[in-house]
């Protein structure tokens, strides 16, 4: 796997800024002259470093325009000194010959700043309260974007102004008036069409519904839908994988499921999945989920605006987290704002009995970890050539504790002392956060990746031509069900448009693509080829399907690796000594632990090829029941329990306040009847 390009050094962009600053420096000395050739030449430089500005550079272009010398001040500043210089040059008198074609120029330039109010203007009427996906909002008069040529003020002048320009650069050496004419015109010309394009899409029929119309569809969606259970998420763009492990058990949950997002780039970022997504970025209409027939929220993760939507009194919130560690971040106090928190097995209920964070033990509710369900058993010692083994390890987190992350301290460690022994074939799949915080973590991790490479570079066999067919094939397929095609100019509005209502049977046909794929992607491979695995896919649990050792860090994925009963290893960079380590951190309890000198680990590969003089398998089979729960009922049964539960007190407890309120303002009741799926009607206010 190719390594990331580093990005580009600040002396490079000093350089721009110094090449385009002499440019300009340039074009005004030629102009003052005046000085034809110079003038040609450095009105060139400076239109070719405008275009690798846009193409390479775009940091750059955010500290000119912090620094009041954006893209319109350049263009017009470029285009001056071109006027100028042509009026120096021949005779005198020559303004009134000039005169029509700065007028003309500054016609361009108030077409310009007119096209990029009506942008904006239609951008305002194409930016809706509600985002949705796998919903038909066809009756919202969704439509297709304008270009993105018309929205992107730096990249329109750009382009409509070219003509422009270049009239100006051919008038100059044979003093032809004509030339710059010409272009001007054609550069008017451009900006009038664009600007009678974007005025189009405010005419009545042609904008999309209006903030109160998407309001009252959308009530009316969620009185038709009628949602029972949610998942509600909110974060950056790297912590979506987060929301996209509970896609499959909410899928399976006995009622009607939804997605409630809060930022509108999140919208693309949830998996592919059949159940309705709404994104709602403005309070006033989250709250209208109060009257709705929603029951639960699913929480798999804190953040800012998580305190929102607990204010809606008629829904039950529940914390189900994203993983299971014995880090402090997995008892976060924030959990008792929650009605329950649902957990995998006994020894997360003991960690916030322990961690004292203010959540009872009446709120604890064990459903296991159902997206384990699925994970293979273990099976025996490795079969085949090659002994595989997983390198999976987390993130440096925000704390700084060197215990948090191996790679800084063992990774390269491990690494070479696995990639020594000619048995061993080599996963490497780091953490997506890897290196955001602690940039040590992301240099160990490149070199790590180099490793790999130098190793597979002398180890690597021939793929299997017929099974690497059958894999393209395999992915195209999958592409084709999990991946909206967009425009490169689409928008949001254009996206709702685009992933509407999914076709009948399309999540069993993408799980079928996926196992199909997977099967295929790891018998395409070299035999003992050493994999960095980055993607998407294959997943992580797909990773722990055929891996034989896992080596991590104290993480929620040693906790899901139990689910095989496979041996694991965990890195100690904490600094304790391996009792006090073992102590602090019980889900280590059954590992086999490694130093950050990687001393360890031929003696840990040779339990796993000679599993009689594994000592631990015991320990993982008790520890196993600990954290995640007993497998009978599986998971999925137990989680489907604790939704009917707590759907069941949701409902209880409306009514209860719809009794009460009949009770006290019996004459603001116009009717006491529930509703069909059993809550009662909401009393107006």
């Amino acid at each position: 796997m190719p390594l990331p390009l580093p990005r580009p050094p600040a002396l490079l962009k000093g350089l721009v800024t110094i090449v385009l600053a002499a440019a300009f420096a340039a074009q005004a000395v030629a102009a003052l002259l005046p000085h034809v050739p110079l003038l040609l030449a450095a009105t060139a430089v400076s239109l070719a470093t405008e275009g690798a500005l846009y193409r390479w550079q775009r940091g750059v272009l955010s500290l000119f325009a912090k620094s009041h010398a954006d893209i319109t001040v350049r263009h017009v500043l470029r285009d001056l000194l071109l006027i100028v210089g042509l009026l120096r040059l021949g005779e005198q008198d020559r303004e009134t010959v000039y005169a029509p074609l700065v007028a003309g120029l500054l016609a361009f330039y108030v077409l310009h700043c007119a096209i990029q109010a009506i942008s904006m203007l239609v951008r305002r009427t194409r930016t809706l309260p509600v985002v949705t996906r796998n919903i038909d909002a066809s009756a919202l008069r969704l439509s297709k974007a304008p270009s993105a040529l018309l929205r992107r003020p730096g990249h329109r002048l750009l382009v409509f102004g070219l003509p422009a320009t270049a009239g100006l650069l051919a008038a100059a050496p044979g003093d032809e008036p004509v030339y710059a004419a010409a272009g001007i015109a054609l550069s008017l010309g451009l900006a009038l069409t664009g600007l009678g394009a974007l005025l189009v899409r405010l005419l009545p029929g042609r904008r999309p519904a209006g903030e109160q119309e998407v309001l009252d569809w959308f009530d009316a969606w969620l009185a038709e839908y009628r949602p029972t259970v949610g998942l509600y998420f909110s974060g950056g763009a790297s912590s979506a994988y987060q929301a996209n492990m509970w896609l499959e058990p909410l899928a399976e949950i006995d009622g009607k499921p939804v997605i409630v997002l809060r930022e509108r780039f999140m919208v693309q970022k949830i998996a592919a999945t059949d159940i309705p997504i709404v994104c709602l970025p403005k309070v006033s209409t989250l709250m209208r989920l109060e009257h709705s027939t929603l029951q639960v929220l699913i929480h798999p993760s804190n953040s800012g605006k998580t305190s929102q939507v607990l204010r809606i009194p008629t829904i039950r919130h529940t914390f189900v987290n994203h993983g299971e560690s014995d880090k402090l971040s997995s008892c976060n106090p924030y959990a008792k704002a929650y009605d329950e928190v649902w957990v995998a097995g006994p020894a997360a209920r003991e960690r916030y009995a322990l961690a004292e964070v203010g959540v009872e033990d009446k709120d604890v509710v064990e459903t296991g970890r159902p997206q384990l369900d699925a994970v293979r058993p273990y099976a025996g010692p490795p079969t085949g050539t090659y002994t595989t083994v997983l390198y999976a390890p987390t993130w440096e987190g925000w704390d700084g504790n060197p215990g948090n992350t191996s790679l800084i301290a063992a990774g390269e460690n491990l690494v070479r002392a696995l990639l020594a022994d000619p048995g061993v074939r080599l996963l490497y799949k780091p953490h997506p956060l890897t290196g955001s915080v602690d940039p040590r973590a992301g240099a160990a991790d490149l070199r790590i990746r180099e490793l790999i490479r130098a190793a597979n570079r002398e180890r690597t066999g021939p793929r299997r031509p017929t099974t690497g067919a059958e894999l393209a094939r395999l992915t195209e397929e999958l592409d084709r069900l999990t991946t909206a095609v967009f425009r490169p100019g689409a928008d949001t509005v254009e996206r709702m448009r685009v992933q509407s209502a999914p076709e009948p049977g399309r999540a069993e046909a993408v799980a079928r693509a996926t196992a199909a794929w997977e099967e295929a992607y790891w018998a395409s491979l070299p035999e003992g080829e050493h994999q960095v695995i980055t993607d998407a896919r294959p997943a992580l649990y797909s990773c722990f399907d055929v891996a034989d050792l896992l080596i991590s860090d104290v993480s929620s994925v040693i906790s899901d690796f139990l689910a095989s009963e496979k041996p694991y290893a965990v890195a100690n960079t904490s600094g304790l000594p391996e009792e006090a380590f073992r102590a602090a951190f019980p889900t280590v309890a059954a590992a086999t632990v490694l130093t950050p000198d990687a001393a360890g680990v031929p003696g840990l590969l040779e339990t796993v090829r000679h599993p009689e003089k594994d000592e631990l398998a015991k320990a993982r089979a008790a520890l196993k029941l600990r954290l995640l729960g007993p497998a009978d009922p599986p998971s999925q049964e137990r989680f489907n329990a604790a939704v009917r539960a707590l759907c069941a007190e949701a409902r209880a407890h409306r009514a209860r306040v719809a009794e009460r309120l009949t009770a006290e303002l019996p004459g603001q009741r116009t009717e006491s009847a529930s509703d069909g799926a059993g809550l009662p009607t909401a009393a107006p206010r």
